[in-house]
């Protein structure tokens, strides 16, 4: 697929030839479901957790006799039926994290880029080097381009100054090829990428 070119002030830059196999697929929701679940999941916390009975600050003295009080038999107040007694089966400090194959990670990353070409939501610009990292030079040419919540994505590394300028620019985020993701792809609604960008994700997912 064929898909024109511009530069940052919006003129046309010629036109580059998509590969089809990264961004002519027919989108499956179950695929990119599936690659944002294993996503978010990698990136929650999991630190909640709750004090056990044998973790709480309590003596583990018998509170009273066995027998003859006409009450029930106890023995800890660290019990869970105690207020301030530890938690029974509370959750525990673990990773959320689950195995996706490799294979597969890159094969959802193919169904978002196919994604947001197929929703016109796919621009290709030539380059974002700046001459100067000027916050409001970049902020006047995004507003004129019609950018609003949008990802670039660069080559290999993304250029410093445009970096630096776009660093506090709403709505925009920049990520080199190595760091282009599912998740953070389909969130925005504009994907930009530029010529080197193309380049390395097609080397990337090869």
């Amino acid at each position: 697929m064929k898909l024109d070119v511009i530069k940052l002030d919006g003129s046309k830059s010629g036109t580059l030839d998509l590969d089809e196999a990264l961004f002519g697929l027919e989108p499956r929701a179950d695929i990119l479901h599936r690659v944002v679940r294993w996503q978010r999941a990698r990136a929650q916390a999991g630190t909640h957790s709750t004090l056990t009975r044998g973790e709480v600050s309590y003596s583990t003295k018998k509170i009273y006799r066995q027998k003859g009080t006409g009450g029930a038999r106890h023995g800890s107040k660290k019990a869970p039926i105690f207020r301030h007694g530890g938690v029974a089966k509370g959750p525990v400090s673990r990773s959320h994290a689950h195995d996706l194959p490799k294979k597969f990670r890159a094969l959802g990353l193919r169904h978002a880029l196919s994604a947001k070409a197929k929703a016109g939501e796919l621009v290709i610009v030539d380059t974002i080097a700046l001459a100067e990292a000027k916050t409001a030079s970049l902020a006047k040419a995004v507003k004129e381009l019609g950018w609003k919540r949008v990802l670039i994505i660069d080559g290999a590394a993304v250029d410093a100054n445009f970096a630096l300028a776009a660093r506090n620019v709403e709505g925009i985020d920049v990520l080199p090829t190595i760091g282009a993701n599912v998740y953070d792809i389909l969130k925005r609604d504009t994907l930009v990428i530029t010529k080197a960008g193309v380049e390395a994700l097609e080397a990337r997912l090869k």
